[in-house]
């Protein structure tokens, strides 16, 4: 079977999997359709190979046995390249894989799994441009910090491979080595930063062990404090961990000390990471859309907030992400309003993307009341291949979204699957993760406050936190139909303008339409209020507004603003001198979200001089109110005036008060003209009493 230019090798794996490769190609608008192979990994592997010669680029509907066909395709003798050609392009074996079996066949419902098998095919072939790597470099230096002679053994068994020190915290006595094959010091760590590769320790009573320790190891004078810079570090204190989210650190290994076995492993991982490694770059910044803060006045904070690892750190107006310590959560992208922080794991449209070609393919094949299922690779690909192979395996309208991460999904995307059309969502964490997806917590809870408001039920978007196959089969056992009829609107534009997309397609079919839903304090959504008895349009709002939803009017003092750009970040308020904005989280379902409306606007005062607009009369009061008798310069009504004119009336008022303070010169006579003479003239005929003009006679 052929899909978008891709050839399809399908296989029943020994006939346990039921496929209907005609129904399939039909649905799917395959340009072929071919027998589905029996053993395409064992007595079939031929015609992989054959597929593999053909040069075509392959979609194999097998996981499991991926290593092999990868395997099979790097042996492969490369067709010649030419100049400027890469991948394949040049012949390069181009390869992806999907897994139909214990996502979808092996199931008690695998008799009714047609239409999520062409889901699932059909997302497979979504592109993903993948994201560009960190270097991490590291020369073996590891600091093994515990309290007892198992620091010392970790160490020796380390140095083999790595440079390894051991730091004694000095809790305990320790019998020195008969013979000391690592430096051996005493000290306490205060505070630790970096990454694999660059850890800097700040440490607090740093010493050196005495050479001449008999009973116990005695130490050197200790330094008040010492910088230690190492590549990798392996805390077997059991203490406090020295980062936050210590299991997402690379090159920090806390294994508990009680348990050998977890020592054990965490000696094997540090004993390879000496040299070169890659990394991907979890995260991309766009500081323009960033609403972190405007003029040193703090807004939003939700990327702040949610980071496990600390990895991001505000950076004037805008926050950054330091690529090196980042562990790619995803969170960070998940609550950015503005989309200013994106995850590219996949990126936030290729994961729309593939929602969307999931959902309305699985409607197309005849599915009904799909539910999608997110979930991430290394926890839920595992409990779901349990649930397949041990249990009764998923239900046929339960449609599983693999990602890296679930932390990155949005409001965003959990309000564009209602609007194509799943019944529910639910999102698999394992229990451990809890505290670090409050960020998605706060998304899941947004999105049952605007199914409830819409008569839709709030028991359709739920967080699971699951590690038992038998405990997430009775949570998927009862799950709700119906919804809303599926848009087909494409994921286009950016995040937020999915959000509203979504919304007025969920608005227009919801059982219970409703004008306005109230939100909880710290939702990206809402409206401000100006209270205009206060408001003196000094636009301060405006100039402080990071996402263009509050704007000015250049020919009139006018504050206007449009609710959709609004993501509540509070800057207005904060940075506003007459603290007369207060924000109200909403939802504005109505067209008028969509339109500018204003606040606050007066008539322009004019320029008493020329009669030039110069800015709102609310302001002038408010100036002359502060200067007048308050400042030596304005002691008095025609002093203050100058407030009331143009900057070039003012000027000319100022130099004429002022002018022989400024040149040293009296006042100049005004030349006379033809004019003044006739003038004069005229004004003396009119004295006469005869009304004759004067004159020699």
């Amino acid at each position: 079977m052929k899909l978008a230019g891709r050839r399809c090798l399908l296989c029943t794996c020994d006939d346990t999997l039921p496929l209907d490769v005609p129904a399939l190609a039909r649905v799917l608008g395959a340009e072929e359709a071919d027998r589905p192979f029996r053993q395409l990994c064992r007595l079939q592997v031929e015609s992989f190979r054959r597929a593999l010669a053909a040069g075509e680029p392959l979609l194999v509907a097998c996981e499991q046995e991926a290593p092999l066909f990868r395997a099979l395709a790097e042996q492969r003798e490369p067709a010649p390249r030419d100049e400027g050609e890469t991948g394949a392009e040049a012949g390069g074996p181009d390869l992806l894989f999907v897994d139909l079996r214990d996502r979808a066949g092996w199931s008690a419902e695998g008799a009714r799994a047609l239409p999520k098998m062409a889901a699932l095919l059909a997302e497979a072939l979504v592109e993903e441009t993948p994201p560009p790597a960190v270097t991490l470099e590291s020369a073996g230096r590891v600091l093994v910090y515990g309290h007892d002679e198992a620091a010392l053994e970790a160490a020796r068994r380390l140095s083999g491979r790595l440079e390894p020190m051991v730091l004694l915290t000095g809790r305990e006595a320790v019998i020195p080595p008969r013979t000391v094959e690592v430096p051996i010091h005493r000290g306490r760590i205060r505070r630790a930063r970096g990454h694999l590769g660059a850890f800097v320790l700040e440490v607090e009573g740093f010493a050196t062990a005495l050479p001449s320790s008999r009973e116990v190891l005695r130490f050197g004078e200790a330094e008040a404090a010492r910088t230690l810079e190492v590549d990798l570090i392996l805390d077997l204190t059991g203490e406090t961990p020295l980062f936050p989210a210590h299991h997402r650190r690379d090159g920090y290994a806390r294994p508990d000390p009680r348990d050998p076995a977890a020592v054990e492993r965490a000696l094997f991982r540090l004993a390879d990471l000496a040299g070169d490694f890659e990394k991907p770059r979890y995260v991309t910044v766009t500081p323009e859309r960033c609403a972190h803060a405007r003029n040193r006045i703090t807004g939003c904070t939700r990327c702040l907030d949610v980071c496990p690892t600390g990895a991001i750190t505000p950076d004037g107006d805008h926050v950054a992400v330091d690529p090196h310590v980042c562990a790619g959560c995803g969170s960070c992208s998940g609550v950015c309003p503005t989309g200013a922080v994106a995850y590219a794991l996949p990126a936030p449209a290729t994961l729309a993307e593939r929602l969307r070609t999931l959902l309305l393919t699985y409607r197309r094949a005849g599915g009904e009341d799909p539910v999608v299922l997110f979930h991430a690779d290394r926890h839920g690909g595992e409990l779901l291949t349990a649930l397949a192979r041990l249990g009764p395996g998923l239900p046929a309208r339960v449609l599983p979204l693999r990602l890296a991460e679930v932390g990155q999904i949005g409001i965003d995307h959990l309000l564009a699957a209602f609007a194509w059309g799943a019944a529910a969502v639910r999102v698999l964490a394992p229990p451990a993760e809890r505290e670090e997806l409050a960020g998605l917590e706060r998304h899941l809870e947004l999105a049952r406050t605007v199914l409830e408001a819409l008569g839709l039920g709030a028991d359709r978007a739920l967080l699971l936190f699951e590690d038992d196959p038998e405990a997430l089969s009775a949570r998927l056992a009862d799950l709700p139909a119906g919804g809303v009829p599926a848009a087909d609107f494409r994921p286009l534009a950016g995040r937020r303008d999915l959000v509203f997309m979504s919304l007025e397609h969920l608005a227009a079919h919801a059982p219970t339409p409703v004008e306005t839903v109230p939100l909880q304090r710290g939702a990206p959504f809402g409206t401000i209020h100006i209270d205009t008895e206060g408001c003196t349009l000094c636009l301060s709002c405006v100039g402080c507004c990071p996402a263009g939803a509050l704007f000015d009017n250049p020919d009139k003092p006018q504050v206007r603003f449009l609710e959709r750009n609004c993501i509540q970040c509070g800057l207005c308020a904060r940075t506003c001198p007459e603290k007369v904005i207060r924000l109200e989280p909403r939802l504005d379902l109505t067209p008028a979200a969509r339109e500018p409306r204003i606040l606050n606007e007066e008539e322009p005062f004019l320029c008493r001089r020329c009669g030039k607009p110069i800015g709102a009369p609310s302001m002038i009061r408010k100036i002359k109110g502060m200067l007048l008798g308050r400042h030596w310069m304005y002691e008095s009504e025609e002093e203050i005036a100058v407030v009331e004119m143009c900057d070039d009336c003012r000027v000319i008022t100022e130099f004429e008060r002022s002018r022989g303070q400024v040149l040293g010169l009296r006042e100049r006579p005004r030349p006379r003209t033809t004019e003044d003479y006739l003038r004069e003239r005229e004004a003396a005929a009119r004295t006469r009493p005869d009304g004759k003009e004067g004159g020699e006679g």
